[in-house]
């Protein structure tokens, strides 16, 4: 049985049309992943690169002031990328992988990024992740439409129904069948991947792999789920891409409308302008305002007094800390709104599965929200690191050749979030049985009639 319903279904043409086009797909997703991540890692080496001839450039031009050369000096801080990066993009090519900053206002620098244009932001990248949210379900949903409702429009039902001691095994078989073909291709793109990209086989993979084996169950278990209510091909297609729409387009939409309207941030504005306000009306402040503000933010650094003279160095990075200072408020409310956006996302995916196998694999390649925030609290601790190593050499005037400048290397930010296993499948579990159960149900009363 298994043989004849192997050879009918692989002799149809849309079959092995939608299977053709599916891994067409796939593959040039993976080609236009690995160039993401080669694109990504040619910038860290350039980044490398840059940074020494930076710092040597600079110690030719401005040997005399370690003030000024600080001035202009950056510092390569680097979110390294995950290898499962190159299959599932997620927001790496909005957020920026890659800060250069000084010891000046961090506000100003902490979100620069590439310049991109913002209508291929917007039509965003095809990536693995984009074929097995939104098309292998398409090929699921043509595969199986008609698996039942075919043999009664066929006149063949009867026969198998006379033939075959459980009808139910029969059209289980079936769809087993077109359950092993779309699971091979999966897993022969993702195998393709690991190839071509040199993805390792580690626990986030192994945890990739399985999330969206139980997403493909997910939609394998939906069709079974329609089918039972027996009724004609033209119904199970329309309901099941009315599915496919409302759980992958509709809600998605409305959930991230919903997000952004509860959650605004209106601080990410206010944060640059209290800044550049903060920092620039302290030209024209008494100096000893400025420094007892400064003092009572490091006030290891009170012994250097206050500065009388028209420009001094200490003054100068007093204001541009004070600007950071002024902002501080609206960066904690900035910060605290994208972690509740990223927490309203996780909530709402236990309740879709599209959304909720895009926020995992997202999450398992480090390219969702929350390691993006986590990467710009850490960018800050580096910045207050080189402001905390250089302040005491600039207030006290120490000459530039004190510096060791060759062990200032690129530093890479490492992210300790770890797969989390139940969290990540145990909504998916909860998908496929309903399914399941709502289908048994359906055709324990219907008795296939």
């Amino acid at each position: 049985m298994w043989n004849h319903l192997f050879k009918n279904f692989i002799r149809s043409r849309i079959a092995v049309a939608g299977l053709l086009i599916i891994l067409a797909c796939g593959i040039a997703a993976i080609l236009i992943g690995r160039q993401h991540l080669a694109k990504q890692q040619r910038a860290i080496q350039e980044t490398s690169h840059f940074q020494q001839e930076h710092i040597k450039r600079n110690l030719n031009f401005f040997s005399k002031e370690i003030g000024l050369l600080m001035y202009y000096l950056k510092f390569g801080y680097v979110n390294q990328p995950e290898p499962l990066n190159g299959l599932f993009i997620g927001q790496r090519d909005l957020n920026s992988s890659i800060n250069q900053v000084n010891i000046r206002g961090l506000e100003n620098q902490r979100y620069d990024t590439d310049l991109v244009n913002p209508s291929n932001l917007l039509a965003g990248n095809l990536d693995l992740g984009f074929v097995i949210i939104y098309l292998f379900p398409l090929l699921i949903i043509a595969f199986c439409y008609n698996t039942l409702s075919e043999e009664k429009e066929e006149g063949t039902w009867p026969l198998v129904r006379l033939l075959s001691a459980n009808p139910a095994k029969v059209l289980l078989a079936k769809l087993a069948i077109r359950a092993l073909v779309c699971f091979s291709a999966m897993y022969f793109l993702f195998g393709l991947a690991c190839v071509l990209m040199d993805v390792p086989v580690n626990s986030r993979l192994v945890l990739a792999v399985t999330v969206s084996s139980m997403y493909l169950l997910f939609w394998f278990a939906a069709c079974f789920c329609v089918m039972s209510f027996q009724a004609n091909s033209s119904t199970n297609a329309l309901s099941l891409l009315s599915l496919w729409i409302l759980l992958t387009i509709i809600a998605p939409a409305m959930v991230n409308n919903y997000i952004q309207s509860r959650y605004p941030a209106p601080e990410a504005l206010k944060m640059t302008v209290e800044q550049r306000e903060g920092y620039h009306e302290k030209w024209d402040m008494d100096k000893k305002v400025t420094m007892e503000q400064f003092y009572a933010h490091y006030p290891q650094f009170i012994e250097f007094g206050v500065p009388y003279e028209q420009f001094s160095w200490l003054w100068y990075y007093a204001m541009q800390q004070i600007g950071d200072d002024d902002a501080a408020a609206h960066t904690q409310a900035f910060r605290t709104k994208l972690m509740l956006r990223d927490k309203a996302n996780r909530i709402f995916s236990l309740f879709n599965p599209s959304m909720s196998i895009q926020y995992q694999l997202n999450r398992l390649a480090r390219a969702d929200l929350a390691n993006q925030v986590r990467y710009l609290d850490s960018l800050a601790a580096f910045h207050e690191g080189l402001r905390l190593q250089f302040y005491p050499l600039i207030f006290g005037n120490k000459p530039v050749s004190e510096v060791k400048w060759d062990q200032f290397k690129v530093v890479y930010f490492t992210d300790d979030d770890q797969p989390r296993w139940l969290a990540a499948i145990a909504p998916f579990i909860v998908f496929i049985s309903i399914c399941l159960i709502v289908g048994a149900i359906n055709l324990r009363k219907h008795s296939f009639a």
